[in-house]
Order: structure tokens, then C-alpha cells, then sequence
């Protein structure tokens, strides 16, 4: 009877200890929670994919394995990610980028964040969407995206407005000034620095949009500007005042309960 009860005891340590899906999850600290779900700083997810197989990977940062709310971020710049591996570590591009660096901010018991390269494909938003649902099935979806990610995020407004609870647009490209967020289903925020002095992503076409559609919208100011006025550390990418914009942000999207 001994040796039966601590053959039990072994075989239930390593039905905890062994992951659930080898190639699902890659970080460096990985652990692994009862639901088969890591909770660690950052993992590559390599379960998404477009129709015929291809994979989609991307990033996900998450505390709690329910969270309330999924973020999906586009960053800017030319968008691309590219999470990977390099001799076991994770590597990608954008970590300057306003949105990778808030993620500080946006992350807690109740947020989870997803970055993947900007896209306004429908297949390839919907094989992550997908995904998420699978992994997360109770939370509420956003799709936030920042300056030139704002391209996909509207793109893909029409395509998503049954299908995610909402989308975030931040320092927006200048055609947000002929975007009409009474058209979808789902919930749209602007938010604009004052002074984000950028050509392609000036704060009066911002202000119009709200003033004109009546889209919400989030004015900051504040912050550090620093280098070009479209690079992300100026009031372009809300330097200095990461913290208080995401919490703008998280706020606004918690009253849509």
C-alpha cells in the first residue's frame, strides 16, 4: 500500500511539472499554472496561424490566467514585430515603440497584452483572434494600435466590429480626421498628445474627428519630447507620461461594464 501511494504522489508531480504543449509557449522562465496557461513576463506563442497553417506568432504578457481584458497592440514605425528565437532566447523588434513600452502600464490582474506585427489582413487578425479565444475565452478583446499601426486599426474597423469589444487609436495618421466610429458595433477611442507636432499624425485631425463624428477621444499633455517629432520618445509617443495615458486608457475601457 506504501509503495502504491508515493508511485501516486510521483505520477502526480510530473503531471505537473511537464507542459502542456511543447511548441505553444518559449520563454526563459517558464511555469506552468493547474489551466496549462504560463504566467511569466514574455512569451513567444507559436499557435496562431492563418488558414493554411502558417504561423502567426506573437508575444503575450499576462499575470493572471483569466484575465478580463485582451489588448492586441500594433505597434508603429513599419510595424513589424518579428518575435522569434535566437539560441533560446526571445528576440523582436519595436521594444522603443510607445505601445512595447507601455506594457509596463497596461499588464495586471485584470489586462493582458498581445504584440504582433501591424497588419490590416483579415485573415491573419482573425488567426490571432482565434487563438486568444481559445486560450482566454471570457475576456473582452481591444485592438489598440499607434501612430502608422493606426492604418491597420482603422483597416480593420468594418472587419471587427461584431467581432472585438472595442478598439484604441493613438496618435493617429491624419485620415482619422474621415473616420466615423458610429458606423461599427463595437467602441473607439482616440488618443492624441496636444503637442504631437508629427506631420503625418497632427492633433487637429484628432480633435476634428471628435468634433465632427463624435468619437471619443483622450487628450494628453505632458511629458518629455525628445529627437523627431514622429520618433516614439517625443510627445508623439507620450514620453514621460506612459503611465497616466495607459491608465486613461484602462479607465475607459473599464466603463464599458
Amino acid at each position: 500500500m506504501r509503495i502504491h501511494l508515493l508511485f501516486t504522489a510521483f505520477v502526480l508531480i510530473l503531471s505537473f511539472s511537464v507542459p502542456a504543449t511543447g511548441e505553444e509557449l518559449h520563454s526563459e522562465k517558464e511555469g506552468v499554472t493547474s489551466a496549462g496557461v504560463y504566467t511569466n513576463e514574455e512569451q513567444l506563442i507559436t499557435t496562431a496561424h492563418y488558414p493554411n497553417g502558417e504561423i502567426i506568432p506573437y508575444i503575450l504578457n499576462c499575470k493572471n490566467i483569466s484575465p478580463r481584458y485582451v489588448i492586441i497592440l500594433f505597434p508603429g514605425g513599419n510595424g513589424v514585430v518579428n518575435p522569434h528565437l535566437e539560441d533560446g532566447s526571445l528576440v523582436y523588434d519595436k521594444k522603443g515603440n510607445f505601445l512595447l513600452r507601455a506594457r509596463t502600464f497596461l499588464v495586471d490582474d485584470e489586462f493582458a497584452t498581445v504584440t504582433t506585427d501591424s497588419s490590416s489582413s483579415e485573415e491573419r487578425i482573425q488567426g490571432v483572434l482565434d487563438d486568444i479565444k481559445i486560450r482566454f475565452p471570457s475576456a473582452q478583446i481591444y485592438l489598440m494600435g499607434t501612430s502608422n499601426g493606426t492604418f491597420a486599426t482603422m483597416a480593420l474597423a468594418e472587419y471587427l466590429s461584431d467581432k472585438i469589444a472595442g478598439e484604441v487609436h493613438t496618435s493617429s495618421l491624419s485620415r482619422i480626421d474621415s473616420f466615423d466610429a458610429r458606423k461599427y458595433k463595437n467602441r473607439h477611442l482616440v488618443v492624441h498628445h496636444k503637442e504631437d507636432w508629427c506631420k503625418s499624425t497632427p492633433f487637429e485631425s484628432a480633435k476634428y474627428s471628435h468634433e465632427k463624428y463624435g468619437n471619443e477621444l483622450i487628450v494628453m499633455e505632458g511629458g518629455i519630447t525628445r529627437g523627431d517629432w514622429c520618433q516614439p520618445y517625443a510627445h508623439h509617443g507620450f514620453n514621460g507620461i506612459e503611465q497616466e495615458t495607459v491608465n486613461s486608457i484602462k479607465q475607459w475601457i473599464k466603463r464599458s461594464n
